[in-house]
């Protein structure tokens, strides 16, 4: 299953670097989003010559219209905003 990340978890002036908010393909309400909790997420660097792999899972449902709050185990760059992650 794959989903976009669309953004840091924060406010205004405090942001989580490894706290990110993904929109899961497929998944349109939060009683389906709050069944993908607990199940592992990756990240793969998309572009450069090192192959980056950042691991995390997916902690709660976030809002009504089935994204998820995904937990990695240390902080994604900006660059991350928008691309792809595979839930397993």
């Amino acid at each position: 299953m794959n989903g976009k990340i669309v953004a840091f978890r924060g406010s205004f002036r405090t942001k989580y670097g490894n706290h990110l908010i993904v929109m899961v393909d497929g998944v349109t309400s939060r009683e389906k989003a709050v069944k993908l909790e607990g199940k592992n997420v990756e990240w793969k660097n998309p572009e450069g010559k090192k192959k980056v792999v950042i691991s995390g899972y997916v902690s709660k449902a976030h809002g009504g219209k089935g994204c998820v709050r995904v937990v990695f185990e240390k902080g994604l760059p900006g660059q991350s905003l928008g691309t792809e992650v595979k839930i397993i």
